[in-house]
């Protein structure tokens, strides 16, 4: 109904300013005296030229524009408008073999631009001037926008059209040194990446907004390095390659994510390659559910396999991920199966149903100070579910088998880790003779996965910290979901067999650095408003991580981000031997004896005590220490 209100009141309004204009016209042509002749012309015929102008206009869409939101490309609509409706007139008359003096079409024509578009922009005008004075009182941000490209235009021109958001930009910063001093939509460009802290303080700025979606994820970790360095909260425009159809949007503005801080830019993949050995394939995800596994079937299913099957323990997960996937990919034949790997027999009959052509081993118990208090646990899981795996992947003729590891399995202190060294020296050395490509992936932590410190300094800034850190130096690398994923599908095409694949973790990021960062995207001040307590190095957690044994060694592939460490352990039947007095001894000793076994199955298994750790909070044992701090 207000709709049609606000139609009905155009139309009128255009109709008197239709003939406003051509009596207008006729009094400037006549300098004041009209002619009779002429002026009964148009009399005779206002009527006809009114309806045709008043159909031209509804063709040009003048009646369904939001005149709110008016920009020059509803101007140019009304120039065109005009210029059409007043040649029709033009036609009508000479057709009618009438006619009104030439200059008076002329001038007519630019009347109706001044007057029709006029009209509307006073309204734009009229809400921006109303929406300047809210401003001017209490409940207003001052917004600072970073980069002066379309945009950085956009976000201003939105901003000042969207009254609702609160937000009134008053300063550009750009380091395109030939735009400062200038203005986009009446906001000054005031000084380059290194002036951001001085503008945001001489402008009073209450929020950031990063508006550079082509800036690769190493430039805007700079700039939000340098946002850091105010009290403002930080927003951005999610880059090109997060935006659907490339188009920015004001509603995409989001806040700025730890993630964006890692300045690390996204995978490029071999997509020729890893569809050679997806595409039309069976594909199994152990661990489907978790963090990792169902990003990977997420990057899978891009591929098209002829069949991916999800197996996990737990299936709620499961579940939720198949509602997901089959939401989005109609035509993906999706098979979930609930089992533990630790069950040999069910694996041996799952693998003889499907046949996978590739298996993506995702499923382990992972949590370090977990495991440290059931090392039993992390055995049969780790070590006797991927046994499990891998014998039935060679029995049936699996092409290649890909483990996911991590770097807690070099130089381990815990049993978590020790538990995936020896699920590396498994997939290694049933490699030698079989004919399955076995392979594994090594890489760090992965942000916001289930269990990592993400989660949980999000959740203790929620409930008003403290935000705890075991230690001050203590550092880790960190990766994306996605991009490990997709990182771990590119070293599953590269296999050869046998093979440690190695990602590139990046630079190093001290633990108590990204829980300020968080603390300060979150809106609050570190030690201020949220405080940061140490709480000591818990048992088996080293001071930082390796990715890499010293005898390994390293050698680069086609994937400037995949590296390989050569094998280093191939005796399978060792290994056997040893797995099966882990099996004996599991039920019937200590915890304690369980790891003085596995040390003798990893020799770089250093035990950390609790008793030491209790001594010295600050480091994990002394063993440890002494490595570590060397």
């Amino acid at each position: 109904m207000q709709k049609r209100v606000r139609v009905i009141f155009l139309v009128l309004l255009d109709i008197a300013l239709i003939n406003l204009a051509y009596y207008l016209a006729l009094y400037l042509r006549f300098d004041g005296k009209i002619e009779a002749q002429y002026l009964k012309v148009y009399i005779n015929n206002a009527l006809i030229i009114t309806l045709l102008k008043i159909l031209v206009f509804y063709y040009f869409k003048l009646y369904r524009s939001l005149w709110r939101y008016a920009s020059v490309e509803e101007l140019m609509n009304v120039v065109v408008a005009s210029v059409v409706a007043n040649t029709g007139v033009v036609s009508l008359l000479f057709a009618l073999q009438t006619h009104l003096p030439r200059s008076v079409y002329a001038i007519t024509t630019m009347l109706d631009m001044m007057l029709i578009g006029g009209a509307r922009f006073s309204y734009r005008a009229l809400r921006r001037l109303k929406g300047s004075e809210l401003k001017n009182g209490n409940g207003f941000k001052r917004v600072m926008i970073i980069g002066a490209g379309d945009a950085g235009a956009m976000v201003i021109r939105e901003l000042k059209n969207h009254t609702q958001l609160n937000s009134k930009p008053v300063a550009i910063i750009d380091d395109d040194s030939i735009k400062e001093g200038q203005r986009i939509n009446g906001v000054p460009v005031m000084g380059q990446r290194v002036d951001i802290s001085i503008v945001a303080n001489k402008m009073k700025i209450d929020e950031i907004i990063i508006a550079i979606p082509s800036a690769g994820k190493g430039e805007i970790r700079k700039i939000v390095q340098e946002c850091k360095k105010t009290k403002a909260k930080l927003k951005i425009l999610p880059g090109i390659y997060e935006l659907i159809d490339g188009q920015v949007s004001i509603k995409e503005i989001r806040d700025v994510q730890i993630e964006d801080l890692l300045g690390r830019d996204e995978v490029e993949l071999n997509i020729d390659e890893i569809s050679e050995y997806l595409k039309g394939k069976k594909v199994l995800v152990t661990g489907g559910g978790g963090s990792i596994g169902s990003e990977l079937c997420r990057q899978i299913a891009k591929f098209k396999p002829d069949t991916l099957c999800i197996l996990d323990i737990y299936e709620n997960s499961a579940y939720d991920l198949q509602n997901e996937l089959k939401s989005r990919y109609r035509d993906l034949n999706l098979k979930v199966i609930i089992a533990s790997i630790r069950d040999k027999s069910r694996i041996d009959e799952i693998m003889k149903d499907i046949k996978p052509d590739v298996i993506f081993h995702a499923a382990a118990h992972k949590h370090v100070p977990l495991m440290e208090d059931n090392p039993k646990e992390a055995i049969k899981n780790n070590v006797f579910g991927t046994l499990n795996l891998a014998q039935a992947a060679d029995k049936y003729g699996v092409k290649r088998f890909v483990m996911i590891s991590t770097d807690k399995a070099v130089n381990p202190t815990n049993i978590m880790g020790a538990s995936k060294r020896i699920c590396e020296m498994i997939i290694q050395s049933i490699d030698k003779g079989s004919k399955t490509e076995f392979v594994a992936v090594r890489f760090g932590n992965v942000l916001g996965s289930n269990g990592s410190v993400i989660p949980l300094f999000r959740k203790q800034i929620l409930e008003g910290g403290p935000v705890t850190v075991t230690h001050p130096e203590i550092i880790r690398y960190f990766m994306t979901i996605p991009e490990a994923a997709q990182l771990v599908i590119q070293a599953g095409a590269m296999a050869k067999g046998g093979e440690i694949f190695v990602l590139d973790m990046g630079e190093p990021v001290k633990i108590v650095d990204l829980a300020r960062d968080l603390i300060r995207l979150s809106g609050f001040e570190p030690d201020l408003d949220i405080p940061i307590l140490f709480t000591g190095l818990r048992q088996g957690e080293k001071l930082f991580e390796e990715l890499l044994l010293d005898e390994e060694g390293i050698q680069s592939t086609g994937h400037d981000k995949i590296f390989i460490g050569k094998p280093i352990f191939t005796d399978y039947k060792l290994i056997l031997k040893s797995i099966h007095t882990l099996r004996e001894i599991i039920d019937e000793c200590d915890s304690g004896t369980l790891k003085e076994h596995v040390q003798q199955i990893v020799p770089t298994y250093n035990i950390c005590s609790v008793e030491n750790t209790i001594k010295d909070p600050k480091v994990s044992c002394e063993v440890c220490a002494s490595k570590e701090l060397i």
